[in-house]
């Protein structure tokens, strides 16, 4: 327990900060008048003054604010901000009072500070110790169906198999091998470990979609250790830890990850013994996969099971040095990729896409915060890069409060060639409010009903 708080203070702490940073640097440096910077809202517990700004640390540790002269009585102030400053305000200095584009710059400077830090550390993980890659590892199975035509030697590849040369080059990564599949030449010799003759792969002709294909019909062979598994799903009120292996699912034995989603993925709705080894010890567990509808590849939905657990990211890695600029361009695409599918998962959630029943509040943060904190330095650093991601698109939704909502604001000045009354906004504001605690409170009720017994 200790932990999993420990471990959501260092999560939430600097995300919030250094969202908070940004609304307060830029501020000051277009020369608004900031009277309180504050990690939480309410009373203070600790508090002190320099300049014309008070520094709050506040009871309640689910975010934070910079109260900027000339909105100071906007919002949710009162208790949940803490009240008004006592520095004097300088009407010269106040919010509206600054051009447009210094005031939009000051809204969109916290999750600007956000996607930065996520991208510094991104940047900095591959910077300082490479780019991590899948090894080698044997072959699980192929998807003969999925081969492209030229590639249907690949079919004869078996379970355990491991091609170690192409074209006379080693493959040493996992990425070797999809490198080689998708931009050697049109003719490839793939030499298996253990068999006299090499497997021949022709790809005269076939654009890069069909070399694609031919990748994904491959699957690495990669332990069905679970390291993180979603607190409220199956897997978790059965009792799977991350750490556990499993060994047989119903009256299969499990070789790898891949053979456990399948035979998961074909009981929806079952109950599916699982031998599991932990530590020394074989347990017998007995899980019911939750059903969801999923698409297949030739468009028809389909009802699949699911228990709601992850692999152990602990594989088996080769790190490879990588240039500054490398890092920098990795980084970007990370932070750009996770924004798109961050925004895409809100869009459906918004849409009834997704259960409501899925939005999770500050309990399930703690309890994967704990989880992965388990799985390392990296693993950790990386969630706190993604949350930091997740933080910056959520602050974008239009919902005044959020700093998406007072960009509306901001865009409706531009159209209108005139700011919004205090009122309009005061009343937009109190909307949004009760929007978010709305929110919240389906957040929390959803974190205890995942963890009550059943």
């Amino acid at each position: 327990m200790l932990l999993t708080l420990a471990a959501l203070a260092i999560v939430l702490g600097p995300l919030i900060f250094v969202h908070e940073l940004g609304h307060f640097l830029v501020a000051k440096a277009v020369g608004i008048q900031v009277l309180r910077f504050s990690l939480g809202f309410g009373r203070p517990l600790l508090s002190w003054k320099k300049g014309e700004t008070e520094y709050w640390i506040s009871w309640i540790p689910l975010g934070g604010y910079v109260k900027m002269a000339g909105l100071e009585d906007e919002g949710v102030a009162g208790e949940l901000e803490g009240g008004k400053s006592s520095a004097p305000v300088d009407p010269a200095r106040a919010f509206d009072r600054k051009p447009l584009w210094a005031r939009m710059a000051v809204i969109l400077a916290g999750v600007t500070m956000n996607l930065i830090f996520a991208f510094l550390i991104y940047a900095g993980l591959t910077a300082t110790r490479g780019e991590p890659r899948l090894a080698l590892v044997p072959i699980d199975s192929v998807n003969a169906a999925g081969l492209p035509p030229g590639t249907e030697d690949l079919a004869t590849l078996r379970h355990g198999d491991r091609i170690i040369r192409i074209n006379g080059g080693a493959v040493t990564t996992w990425e070797d091998l999809v490198e080689g599949l998708l931009e050697g030449p049109d003719t490839l010799r793939l030499d298996v470990a253990d068999r006299p003759d090499p497997i021949v792969v022709n790809l005269a002709g076939q654009n890069r979609d069909a070399r694609a294909k031919a990748v994904r019909a491959l699957r690495p062979l990669l332990p069905a250790r679970i390291g993180v598994v979603n607190p409220g799903q199956p897997a978790s009120r059965v009792g799977l830890r991350g750490g556990d292996i499993i060994v047989r699912a119903g009256a299969d034995t499990v070789r790898s990850w891949d053979e456990m989603v399948r035979t998961v993925r074909r009981s929806p709705g079952k109950p599916l013994l699982l031998g599991v080894q932990r530590g020394d010890s074989i347990l017998e567990l007995t899980v019911t996969p939750e059903t969801q509808t999923d698409t297949d590849s030739a468009g028809k939905e389909r009802s699949i099971g699911v228990i709601g657990a992850a692999p152990d990211p602990r594989l088996p890695t080769v790190r490879v040095p990588v240039g500054f600029g490398r890092a920098i361009v990795g980084a970007a695409e990370q932070v750009a990729f996770q924004v798109g599918g961050i925004a895409t998962t809100v869009k459906r959630l918004v849409f009834g896409q997704l259960p409501a029943r899925d939005v999770g509040g500050p309990i399930l943060i703690a309890q994967m915060s704990g989880q992965i904190v388990r799985l390392g330095f990296d693993a950790f650093l990386r969630f706190i890069a993604f949350f930091s991601v997740s933080l910056a698109v959520l602050n974008l939704l239009p919902i005044p409060v959020l700093d998406g909502g007072q960009a509306v604001f901001l865009i409706a000045e531009a159209i209108l060639r005139r700011p919004l009354s205090l009122q309009l906004r005061l009343r937009l504001t109190q909307v949004g409010f009760v929007v978010i605690l709305g929110i919240m409170a389906l957040a929390i009720v959803n974190d205890v009903v995942r963890n009550l017994p059943r």
